[in-house]
């Protein structure tokens, strides 16, 4: 088990946002995490980073507790997020964005190695090697969106965490967003995916969480959660393929 998450309790103030929350990441899957606006997944995503810490409960990375750690040491043990809106430098280009991600790797690995991890980003989204002086926020938001998987890539990660990678993005660069995601699967990316497309997360992912105001209310196998009537019902119907 590559990551366990064990009945994590995570408040914004007096606000109870995640409510005993477990569940776990084997090694090689991508497991996906579903729910509406205000669920909880972003606060998920977020308390595993580091960027918030649990009340209570335990994360446990490769069997080691991280969940006092900062962010910068979450990322250090092997875990990158890549963060809703994509949230990429705009005032800084292409090619420096990616140099960031793997700016805590600096002086542990030589040149040449962060050379080859970025001749692999531009192997899996060729059209940032063409843009790489070009500034960041004049990138279309699917170029940024591919900026920002491609700079948590930098950091070299076990484990990825994706926030709604398609959010605002039209529906050809949602399946060459997600296309590229089991591509990644396929190098030995593991990926923790946090999305509202249900219907797209599903069909991707090795298996499922449904989230519900803070707890998680359902999971299985993502054939399992794709026929259950009450998924269907409340994520699906009004979810474009």
């Amino acid at each position: 088990m590559l990551l366990e998450i064990r009945d994590i309790n995570t408040y914004y103030g007096n606000i109870h946002a995640l409510k005993g929350v477990s569940l776990h990441v084997d090694q090689g899957e991508i497991v996906a995490v579903i729910g509406g606006n205000g669920a909880g997944k972003t606060t998920l995503l977020n308390t595993i980073s580091g960027v918030m810490h649990s009340r209570t409960g335990e994360i446990l990375f490769k069997d080691q507790p991280i969940s006092r750690l900062s962010p910068d040491k979450v990322v250090r043990v092997g875990i990158s997020q890549v963060p809703e809106r994509r949230q990429v430098f705009s005032t800084l280009n292409v090619l420096d964005n990616l140099l960031l991600g793997a700016y805590l790797r600096h002086g542990s690995v030589g040149k040449d190695q962060i050379r080859r991890d970025l001749d692999f980003v531009f192997e899996i989204f060729p059209i940032l090697k063409g843009r790489q002086k070009q500034m960041g926020g004049t990138l279309s938001g699917g170029e940024q969106q591919m900026l920002a998987v491609g700079r948590g890539l930098m950091a070299k990660p076990e484990l990825l965490l994706l926030d709604e990678p398609s959010l605002g993005l039209a529906p050809l660069l949602v399946r060459e967003i997600f296309r590229v995601a089991g591509e990644l699967r396929e190098h030995g990316t593991t990926i923790l995916l946090v999305e509202q497309n249900a219907r797209a997360a599903l069909h991707l992912a090795d298996r499922g969480y449904v989230m519900e105001t803070g707890e998680v209310v359902l999971e299985g196998r993502s054939e399992e959660l794709l026929g259950d009537e009450r998924v269907q019902e409340a994520y699906l119907g009004a979810v474009g393929s």
